[in-house]
């Protein structure tokens, strides 16, 4: 694990460690029959034309970037997206190194299940499935992610022991959640494999020096098993970087930075879903 990652990882012990308290799979089962059911991120991902499905990203910084788009309201730019053709959002929960909240991702949720509510006169007919996009470590953040309307948690596999994967993997299940692994190597990608995941993303971004290498969804996404969703994070800013993705194998792609600066949010969605 990288020094940054480290940090960040200590730090979000240190956050969750001040909510955090037992939570059972029964609890996180009944409370996914209470609440509405919100829509599939792992369907999103594979489009019936077979193009390439495009999760984007809320983003306002990143220790890599530093600011991207600083003040922008969650829900104003996931209605862009969503007007735009995006096929699932991915939230940033994290504050102190992201910008985002929880909040966040349960302003774009609520709204979507308004305007899919009968009878609603909202403009927005279309609910889009959204993933919690943190540095997981305890189920409790499973369990505010349902609560908060998320389709999707994300487990970093470098940035967790195999036993807390497994907690994680079976909570998000209990919560009637997806799972989206994310690795950037072979080890991660056995690793990932042996927790049954069928959601794996490629993050092209190293890590330990924040350089991103689309090389590394090129020679990763070819060697994941058929029934795996593969998708392709970070580093895709152009039409000619999401056809070169797709043509080793990437069902999906992550994209962040390059959707939040587009001056035609619409128009980059759409090479991107051609290529």
């Amino acid at each position: 694990m990288s020094d940054k990652l480290a940090e960040i990882m200590a730090h979000k012990r240190l956050e969750v460690a001040a909510r955090a308290r037992a939570v059972s799979l029964e609890e996180l089962a009944a409370l996914d029959a209470r609440l509405p059911r919100p829509p599939s991120f792992a369907a999103a991902l594979r489009r019936a034309d077979g193009s390439l499905a495009v999760i984007a990203e809320i983003k306002r910084r990143s220790p890599s970037a530093g600011d991207i788009k600083a003040g922008v309201s969650a829900l104003d730019q996931a209605l862009r997206y969503q007007s735009s053709g995006a096929d699932a959002l991915s939230i940033l929960t994290d504050e102190k190194y992201f910008g985002g909240t929880l909040a966040d991702l349960e302003s774009v949720t609520a709204h979507f299940r308004a305007a899919t509510a009968v009878g609603s006169s909202l403009p927005a007919p279309r609910a889009i499935p959204c993933i919690r996009k943190d540095f997981m470590v305890h189920p409790i953040q499973v369990l505010e992610a349902r609560q908060a309307g998320a389709s999707a948690i994300l487990i970093i596999v470098r940035a967790l022991e195999d036993a807390d994967i497994r907690v994680l993997h079976e909570a998000a299940r209990a919560a009637g959640l997806d799972a989206l692994f994310e690795i950037h190597n072979e080890a991660e990608l056995d690793r990932a494999l042996a927790h049954d995941a069928t959601l794996i993303g490629v993050n092209n971004r190293d890590l330990a020096i924040f350089k991103c290498d689309l090389g590394l969804s090129e020679r990763l996404i070819p060697k994941f098993p058929a029934h795996v969703t593969a998708i392709s994070e970070s580093g895709i800013f152009t039409a000619a970087d999401a056809a070169r993705v797709r043509a080793c194998g990437a069902h999906a792609i992550l994209c962040g930075e390059a959707l939040m600066k587009a001056p035609d949010t619409a128009a980059l969605l759409a090479d991107f879903h051609r290529a």
